[in-house]
């Protein structure tokens, strides 16, 4: 049976309040049989961390969004700290985003190397978010280290060139369903070439709803449609992207298979 994996969806956000069973059942429905819950803020890690607990095929991460602000800063120690749970699989969702100007880019930059020793100190991988920060977001990987733990490169719309040297540093690709959205014609280039090993599939849910749902509330059950997708764009069967982004997941984030 062909199933798949959600690797970035936000359960806990104020769009599925009162919602999550219903939305857990429609996963179910899709086939879709893991979801990774990832962390946009401390503040808000233990309802996050709560909400995975319940569920078998939820799990999380914790870290701190680039474009968060306000609470403590997090630190390597305090990261790891909160790190150390059986349902806590990576470090993220960290990184860099210049999309609105590079204003407070030093900040960024001290927040990401932060969770990246973070990520080295308890190894676990990575969830790296950039947004108009190519070159900085892959010098601080390098610089500090990230290929001893590699990770994905989440919701991926960068170039080329990027994505290899990501895959050089031991970083998988995520696509959403920006990859479903007819102005993203270079984006499904790039998702043509990236090797399946590598290569994972996400939702970025309640964000970027895949066609045809684009301009709604997304959820974990779509991430099936970007699958989809990417089996038109490489014209193979859409259980071929599900085994092996599936079997991506379950190594990277070290979840055990799902056995039916």
């Amino acid at each position: 049976m062909t199933v798949f994996v959600d690797s970035h969806c936000h359960l806990d956000f104020p769009q599925f309040a009162g919602r999550v069973p219903e939305v857990l059942d429609a996963m179910a429905g899709a086939r879709v049989v893991h979801a990774l819950c990832v962390a946009v803020n401390l503040e808000n890690f233990p309802a996050l961390l709560a909400l995975v607990e319940g569920h078998d095929q939820l799990h999380a991460t914790v870290g701190v969004h680039p474009d968060h602000r306000g609470g403590d800063e997090p630190t390597a120690e305090h990261l790891c700290r909160l790190a150390d749970h059986p349902k806590v699989v990576a470090i993220g969702e960290t990184g860099l985003d210049y999309f609105r100007g590079a204003q407070d880019a030093p900040l960024q930059r001290s927040r990401f190397r932060a969770h990246i020793r973070a990520a080295r100190a308890c190894g676990k991988p990575l969830v790296v978010h950039s947004r108009d920060a190519e070159e900085d977001t892959l010098a601080i990987l390098t610089e500090e280290g990230a290929s001893q733990v590699g990770g994905v490169m989440h919701c991926f719309t960068g170039s080329d060139r990027m994505a290899q040297q990501a895959m050089n540093l031991g970083f998988a690709i995520s696509f959403s369903g920006i990859v479903t959205f007819k102005n993203a014609p270079v984006l499904r280039e790039i998702a043509m070439r990236i090797p399946l090993d590598r290569m994972l599939i996400e939702t970025d849910s309640p964000y970027l709803a895949p066609v045809p749902h684009r301009g709604k509330v997304n959820e974990p059950a779509y991430v099936a449609l970007v699958a989809q997708e990417l089996a038109r764009l490489r014209d193979v069967d859409v259980a071929e992207i599900g085994r092996a982004t599936s079997a991506n997941f379950r190594r990277l984030f070290r979840v055990p298979e799902t056995r039916s």
